[in-house]
């Protein structure tokens, strides 16, 4: 039988957002890189945005079901807290629940993804409702340094729902009380660069550009970044430090708190739809995040482009930078210390040649582990397995009882 006689698996991918954060970006990266031989995606999705064009540009068909902006605004600290908002949103999402399983039921996929908190519980819910397999595609650590503690509970307490549990890390995979799968998020080959052109990258000079790449938000450290800024430039003048990226999920004053803190030298370029040639430009990419991430997507974007890394040794930053065969691909620093930050980046303009050496290794290393290819392969494999599955057990119980209180 031939590829082109055997059956797609057909996947419903659904998120709660069509801004472009970091799960959004890995998503894109995902899907770009299915062999439609055997996946046929489509993508549900609880708003309308940047996103939707670039999956149509993928040729991914997309259906938007708009969510109430007061639910789907709601950021991860505002749905931990116990309140009459919250009670209150909680009923005007059943309407909302309602149609996505209507909806869902139309397009009979053979696996529903869900790829973000939110959706994960009320998409989650809603394939259970239809009587469709459920993955998870986790890319949030589900931690109380991380989530409001209450949230925390009841997305453990729902982990249960999916066949499947898909980790972006193992720190990721470390704050689920259920099995999971780790499936790194891959870079495609648009974005990496070769091991000839990595090796000629200019050498850091006396105006070297450091800079932090990514939304503004407390739990990327851009208040610790530029702090180090300070410290940083009392031994080297010339430097200059950028922030890309802009303030999304109502991060506005935060983003005022940084740059009043922000010394001359920072530049705020704000966001870029390809960041690829500001990464580029950069003679240090610093990961600055306080707590411990999920992952580290720019980190591994700084890698394949042959910049050297300074991170905060926590989360998944650290398997990215510190793998497991112990080679040293950048600085790693104390998270949420500006001192520590600033001694990190000044090991790396104090001696360029260890860090063009370091930069090197990581490209390889990088390019080897963090390939889109093979992330989708490990995904697709997945999505079958699960697609080939009925609802049953623990999670088909759950969705007959629902049933039986009215959702049919």
């Amino acid at each position: 039988m031939t590829a082109s006689t055997v059956a797609r698996t057909r996947v419903v991918v659904i998120d709660h957002t069509a801004e472009l954060g970091g799960a959004e970006i890995a998503l894109l990266r995902l899907l770009a890189a299915l062999d439609r031989t055997r996946i046929e995606p489509r993508v549900v999705l609880f708003g309308d945005g940047p996103l939707v064009e670039r999956l149509r540009d993928l040729d991914v068909e997309v259906d938007v079901l708009a969510l109430t902006a007061d639910v789907s605004g709601v950021d991860r600290a505002g749905a931990g807290r116990a309140s009459w908002s919250n009670l209150v949103r909680a009923g005007r999402t059943l309407p909302f629940l309602v149609r996505l399983v209507r909806h869902l039921r139309r397009l009979r996929p053979d696996v529903v993804v869900t790829t973000s908190l939110k959706a994960d519980l009320i998409g989650g819910v809603a394939a259970r409702l239809a009587r469709l397999p459920l993955v998870w595609h986790v890319h949030d650590r589900i931690a109380p340094d991380y989530l409001p503690g209450s949230l925390v509970r009841l997305v453990r307490a729902a982990s249960r729902l999916p066949c499947r549990v898909v980790v972006n890390s193992r720190a990721t995979a470390s704050t689920l009380t259920v099995p999971t799968t780790l499936v790194y998020p891959g870079v495609g080959p648009d974005w990496v660069l070769d091991a000839e052109t990595v090796a000629a990258r200019r050498a850091i000079g006396e105006r070297p550009v450091v800079g932090l790449v990514g939304r503004i938000s407390p739990t990327k450290g851009q208040l610790e970044y530029v702090r180090a800024a300070a410290l940083v430039a009392e031994t080297h003048p010339g430097a200059v430090f950028r922030v890309v990226g802009g303030a999304l999920f109502d991060a506005q004053a935060y983003a005022e708190r940084v740059r009043a803190e922000s010394p001359p030298q920072v530049e705020w370029t704000g966001f870029v739809d390809d960041p690829r040639e500001a990464v580029d430009d950069l003679d240090v990419l610093v990961h600055a995040s306080p707590v411990p991430e999920p992952f580290g997507q720019v980190i591994v974007e700084a890698m394949v482009r042959g910049v050297p890394v300074v991170a905060t040794r926590a989360g998944g930053a650290v398997e990215i930078v510190a793998p497991s065969d112990g080679s040293a691909l950048g600085v790693l620093v104390a998270p949420g210390d500006a001192e520590a930050l600033a001694e990190g980046v000044v090991s790396v303009l104090d001696d360029p040649e260890a860090a063009a050496l370091r930069a090197r290794a990581a490209h390889a290393a990088a390019v080897r582990r963090f390939d889109a290819a093979e992330t989708a392969a490990r995904m697709s494999d997945v999505w079958e397995s699960c697609g080939k599955r009925p609802a049953t057990g623990r999670s088909a119980l759950f969705g007959r009882r629902l049933r039986q209180d009215g959702f049919s």
